[in-house]
């Protein structure tokens, strides 16, 4: 397995995912980029920008097991994970499998969840397993949560906790097309949804071999002290009451490994890193709150961090 045949793979997804999405590149790519890493992706939009239609490109490219989970406030946990139900005929309780046991979950408007049922996604999504009624089942593999969200609106809603938020690799927001973009949209929705005549390009199987080829590609210790340096800066910045955690840090590194591997490369730029950051690392942190009175937001928090931290090219003593 080479960087050559992870570069073929994505590309072949991202340019049929390319298909119904229009003019979002970066974004079809960060989910390739988490996909590979076994990371989750949270995407952060206003209504009405393809953040569902995105995932259902995705898994129909990848021709993998995928459900849609619809959050509502009277969503059970046990309608994620599954509940087992006593059979009559047999006597024993058999288990039903909940919408989890996919290889794409997507959870739209996961917000609308209270959090009691988002709590249930803990587990599946940091240890790719559930466990009900005191038996832990694992998850297929690969198994990856996409969730969406609108940041405008918050009645009837419930904020990702800080440990929920930890477990998403990333947060991306799609934004508006621009004019030629969305004079495409038009054009290609006329008739027949793209959507509908989307085929599977490769296999989901294909994938779960390459993924072992990303820990070959090199990263030199100065790239290493690149992203620690940047993850320390988060943690001691008087704006911030959170800093990015050593997930974090572990995240930034395999994305950037992978999104490397995409690249053709076999070897980790400092660039790299500087453009996974914000997608990686920002929903991470936490602003205090007379900071957020004046203006200040993860987002530009990290990006005078990116500016003010740099690379060191000195071996350490």
């Amino acid at each position: 397995m080479t960087v050559d045949m992870i570069a073929d793979y994505t590309n072949k997804v991202i340019r049929n995912v390319e298909r119904v999405i229009i003019g979002k590149r970066d974004a079809i790519e960060h989910v390739m980029v988490a996909m590979l890493c076994d990371g989750h992706v949270l995407i952060e939009d206003i209504p009405g920008v393809g953040k569902t239609m995105m995932a259902r490109a995705v898994a129909r490219s990848l021709g993998c097991t995928f459900k849609r989970l619809q959050c509502t406030p009277d969503l059970l946990p046990n309608d994620v994970t599954g509940v087992s139900v006593f059979n009559q005929k047999s006597g024993d309780f058999e288990f039903r499998p909940g919408p989890a046991f996919v290889n794409i979950l997507l959870a739209d408007e996961i917000n609308r969840a209270t959090p009691r049922t988002q709590s249930a996604l803990l587990e599946a999504m940091g240890e790719s397993q559930v466990t009900v009624d005191g038996i832990t089942r694992q998850l297929p593999n690969p198994f990856m949560v996409l969730a969406t969200q609108n940041p405008i609106e918050y009645e009837g809603t419930f904020p990702l906790p800080e440990a929920q938020l930890d477990r998403f690799l990333m947060r991306i927001s799609m934004g508006y097309p621009t004019l030629e973009e969305e004079r495409q949209i038009l054009l290609n929705l006329r008739q027949v949804h793209p959507i509908e005549t989307l085929e599977q390009v490769v296999e989901i199987d294909e994938m779960v071999a390459l993924q072992p080829t990303l820990w070959n590609v090199t990263v030199d210790e100065t790239v290493t002290r690149y992203i620690l340096q940047l993850v320390a800066a988060t943690r001691n910045h008087y704006d911030l009451a959170l800093g990015a955690s050593p997930r974090g840090s572990l995240g930034l590194l395999k994305a950037a490994q992978a999104y490397a591997a995409m690249q053709r490369r076999d070897y980790v730029l400092p660039d790299d890193v500087k453009h996974l950051a914000p997608a990686v690392l920002a929903h991470r942190l936490i602003v205090k709150p007379e900071s957020a009175l004046r203006g200040r937001n993860n987002q530009t928090i990290l990006r005078t961090l990116l500016e003010e931290t740099k690379l060191d090219l000195q071996e350490p003593v």
